[in-house]
């Protein structure tokens, strides 16, 4: 008898392993595995979770880089909107979740199996991204959960691999973290709290800098193209290299309080240089190259984006709709920002760009008036005054005074 073919996703953490071992013994399927690298593994971390996947009893397993598309197909609107979940948080690990999810389910189906698997628990986020994902893209195959459905505690998924001739050191780390292209997530027991921060040691780098730097970083049309003057066509291999020059300054470090999808309270903390750092950049350049109008409906555009998002509504239709809003939004961010590096923090020093419209024939803040004049200026103050003007008088009529 055919035994059943099931796709797990599978990072080689406990969870996963449990599931290797679960599905393949306890219930007779063929386990094929498969990664989606985002960035956030290198070429050795990639090889030993294949080697921990084969030996835990997989049939097949797939490495799928998908770094590219995760950047043409997020981060390059993340950037456009300006996006930070809560002002604050630029969606590092929950944008990847979404395209990792996309490509487990065509890995599932170009492999023709009937089942798909991961190993979120049932207290976050990700099982409703890995879910949706599945049934929208594929709801002929059958999501199977075995964390989730069991509820299972570490000690209890440490024990069965024990119990069936496998060993490792799954050792729970005093903080967990998700590294990828787009920054760093960190939990731990301070992140479980509403008053307490994480401590120095739980971030993954340490601040290294003694000295000021300044940096310079390039914009053509919304995207990052140069850093001191080293022009990138590959855009991932420019937040690679900006990671590496901010992050002995400790940059981009702050917790995030957010709603999650299952309607509880979260808390995470973060550190992402390079993504803060473009996102600041790339707002103060847009700050001088967009008019007024232009920065109000992007700000309520990119704020939507990220929720959406966040929230695993990648493939809503409006996510399509709003992407072309943002790209048609910076034909003209294109310039240079220059900032100063220092320990902790940086300073937005200002921009130059052939679309600068502070650099203009009509004049200068608060200096000199060139388009109009004088009696221009009294003219339009009296007409802008108008609708004031009725109003207050009409509340002076009726015994209303301005309080």
């Amino acid at each position: 008898m055919e035994k059943k073919k099931v796709v797990l996703a599978f990072s080689g953490g406990l969870d996963t392993s449990y599931c290797v071992k679960y599905l393949t013994e306890d219930c007779g399927y063929e386990v094929y595995t498969a990664i989606a690298n985002t960035g956030g593994f290198n070429a050795q971390e990639l090889k030993a979770i294949e080697e921990r996947a084969l030996a835990l009893g997989a049939v097949q397993h797939a490495t799928l880089d998908i770094t590219q598309e995760y950047y043409e197909k997020s981060i390059r609107y993340m950037v456009f909107g300006n996006v930070l979940r809560n002002g604050t948080y630029p969606i590092s690990v929950s944008s990847e979740r979404i395209f990792q999810a996309l490509a487990i389910i065509n890995y599932a189906k170009s492999v023709g199996a009937k089942y798909v698997a991961h190993g979120s628990t049932s207290a976050g986020n990700d099982q409703i991204r890995f879910d949706l994902t599945f049934q929208i893209l594929a709801p002929e195959i059958e999501i199977i959960t075995p964390t989730r459905d069991k509820n299972l505690t570490r000690e209890y998924e440490i024990n069965y691999l024990k119990e069936h001739g496998y060993e490792a050191d799954f050792t729970k780390l005093e903080y967990s973290i998700n590294k990828g292209l787009w920054g760093t997530s960190i939990g731990g027991k301070e992140t479980l709290k509403s008053n307490e921060t994480l401590p120095e040691e739980a971030y993954p780098t340490q601040m290294t800098a003694t000295e000021e730097s300044r940096i310079t970083l390039d914009f053509e049309q919304g995207e990052i193209a140069a850093i001191n003057g080293l022009k990138f066509d590959d855009k991932v291999a420019a937040i690679q290299y900006l990671e590496e020059v901010v992050e002995p300054y400790a940059l981009g470090r702050d917790m995030h309080i957010g709603d999650t999808i299952i309607g509880i309270k979260g808390r995470v903390g973060f550190e992402a240089g390079a993504p803060m750092l473009i996102i600041a950049a790339h707002k103060m350049l847009e700050k001088h190259t967009l008019t007024k109008w232009q920065q109000y409906w992007k700000d309520q555009i990119g704020t939507w984006y990220g929720m959406f998002l966040h929230e695993a509504q990648y493939l809503e239709p409006v996510m399509r709709d709003m992407e072309a809003f943002l790209e048609s939004s910076q034909d003209n961010v294109t310039g240079r920002v220059i900032v100063d590096l220092k320990p902790y923090h940086y300073v937005l020093v200002g921009v130059e760009s052939p679309f600068d419209l502070m650099k203009s024939d009509f004049g200068e803040y608060g200096e000199l008036s060139k388009g109009w004049t004088a009696d221009d200026v009294k003219g339009f103050t009296r007409i802008l005054g108008n609708q004031m003007k009725i109003f207050h008088n009409i509340q002076k009529r009726n015994g209303k005074t301005d309080e």
